[in-house]
């Protein structure tokens, strides 16, 4: 799989953060209370959230560009918590100001990166750099936008972000097992070592399956030896810090 650049992985983080903007903008205030795709959250839960990481992310930043360092959100967990649930009955327009305020505040921070030294300066989440703060962000925008269950599901993943996921979620392939992942028309991806298990289907319900999400073409198919099996079980998303974080049901958040 082809790495990302700086400035690609920048331009994707504009076209995320637009998808989240064009998504908020057709909501009422009805709709910011009706269930989102993650079990226990309404899409007023996910907004909070996808105000709350694009600020803190913005934060890392920030801080780095000073050759300093903090922690993700302010109170850690809890304070991750407590925000979300705040601004979870916020009304539509409370939650566009709240979100496009995020998104711009975190768009600046990258915007103003200069040159590699930039893009690699420390930064607290996840004991790692701006540019893994970046992936980050990208992977919380485009994942909680199909959240959001209002027309933009798993299925308008383009290949680029299913191959960084197929990456970053290496990590949650049990100990024993190999993935053989399959995409339709596109060479095969294995992760882990092991009993091996063929994962076969259109790339992005792949790439939505191994992000916990319901993956939305209906095309998964597991093998192993030639015959049909259920689909394996996976382990938590790769650990790391609070917006590492699952739902209030358990159900694995973007990270």
């Amino acid at each position: 799989m082809t790495e990302i650049t700086t400035s690609e992985l920048l331009a994707e983080l504009h076209k995320a953060a637009d998808a989240v903007a064009s998504t908020a903008a057709k909501f009422t205030d009805e709709d910011v209370k009706a269930p989102s795709g993650l079990p226990g959250w309404t899409r007023g839960h996910v907004l909070a959230h996808l105000a709350g990481i694009s600020n803190a992310m913005a934060r890392q930043l920030e801080f780095a560009a000073r050759g300093a360092t903090v922690e993700l959100y302010d109170g850690g967990q809890d304070g991750r918590t407590k925000a979300i649930e705040m601004a979870a009955g916020h009304n539509a327009d409370a939650h566009r100001a709240d979100v496009q305020a995020g998104l711009d505040r975190a768009l600046t921070a990258f915007d103003s990166l200069e040159g590699d030294a930039g893009w690699q300066a420390s930064i607290a989440y996840r004991g790692g750099v701006v540019f893994d703060g970046g992936l980050a962000l990208w992977r919380e925008l485009v994942i909680h936008t199909a959240d959001l269950d209002a027309g933009l599901g798993p299925e308008t993943w383009s290949r680029r972000f299913c191959e960084h996921l197929f990456d970053f979620l290496a990590a949650r392939v049990p100990p024993g097992e190999k993935l053989v992942l399959q995409p339709l028309g596109l060479p095969p991806v294995t992760l882990g070592l092991g009993r091996s298990t063929v994962i076969s289907g259109m790339i992005t319900d792949i790439a939505a399956w191994l992000a916990g999400r319901e993956p939305s073409l209906g095309s998964l198919r597991a093998t192993a030896a030639a015959d049909g099996v259920d689909l394996p079980e996976l382990l938590p998303w790769p650990a790391g810090t609070p917006a590492a974080g699952a739902t209030p049901s358990g159900t694995p958040a973007a990270r």
